[in-house]
């Protein structure tokens, strides 16, 4: 993994203009990318002074990464993250995660299907009750068979993971960094998404869930709606509610890390006691 490019780092913030990671998985999106990046660049401009953009090429074979070098070396808020080969779309999101430095994580698609600009909505709606805001599809802009997969899929996971979500598959995010203290994630295909979310709600973080516009994709196609890679992810499905659901692992794995700090607590408040 290579990177390419600098942050940009402004003006210290006050609390209410807190600092803003924006992130774009990217694979084969050369005709969509850089005109994604220029907009959320602008629109960060109007939310922080202290923000940075990060795409990850995740092993494009069209010319994504060699654009995407082009710019980051003309503008220095653009930060590119290369994969050398494919890691899948779980991958890419767990780097852009890892790599995104500000107090703020944003990110969405790198194929154009929603509008960066719509950010400030689930900006406006992360208020100090808030650490996590979903965006949730007006309408899906897709072909039919596309929009009865989805639906189908939206009811079996949040059926089988008990998530309270009206748009699970809904990649358009804006989160707390604080999160991540708490939510570790291990998938590398798109059933990151359904892991992300279970591990948001099962944590007690707060969520919000604002509207957003579905663009039909105007440049490539889809890398899930194939058999082979629905059946992939069906077979992630069942050993991922294996882990959440049945063995609740992620939650097993904090108790097992507060355990020692009780331990640790209970003689030194004996100790007090004797004095």
């Amino acid at each position: 993994m290579t990177l390419r490019g600098r942050a940009c780092y402004g003006a210290p913030l006050s609390r209410s203009r807190p600092s803003l990671s924006i992130f774009f998985p990217a694979y084969n999106d050369a005709g969509t990318i850089a005109s994604l990046a220029l907009v959320a660049h602008m629109t960060a401009r109007q939310l922080t002074d202290d923000y940075e953009v990060i795409v990850v090429d995740d092993g494009s074979p069209d010319h994504t990464g060699a654009l995407l070098d082009e710019m980051a070396a003309h503008f220095p808020w653009l930060r590119v993250v290369h994969h050398g080969g494919n890691r899948g779309y779980g991958g890419a999101l767990r780097t852009g995660f890892a790599t995104a430095s500000k107090e703020l994580v944003f990110y969405t698609d790198g194929d154009a299907q929603y509008d960066p600009r719509e950010m400030v909505k689930l900006y406006e709606a992360l208020t100090p009750g808030v650490d996590f805001v979903n965006g949730y599809k007006i309408g899906r802009s897709d072909p039919i068979h596309r929009k009865v997969i989805g639906k189908l899929y939206h009811v079996f996971v949040r059926t089988m993971f008990g998530l309270r979500l009206r748009d699970v598959d809904c990649d358009f995010r804006l989160m707390r960094r604080e999160v991540f203290d708490k939510v570790r994630l291990t998938r590398s295909s798109g059933v990151i998404c359904v892991e992300l979310m279970k591990k948001v709600q099962d944590h007690g973080f707060r969520v919000a869930q604002v509207p957003v516009h579905h663009y039909h994709r105007t440049y490539g196609k889809s890398q899930f709606f194939n058999f082979s890679r629905v059946a992939r992810t069906l077979g992630d499905l069942l050993r991922l509610w294996g882990e959440l659901v049945v063995r609740q692992e992620h939650l097993a794995s904090d108790a097992a890390a507060a355990a020692p700090a009780r331990r640790g607590a209970a003689p030194s408040a004996r100790g007090e006691g004797r004095h």
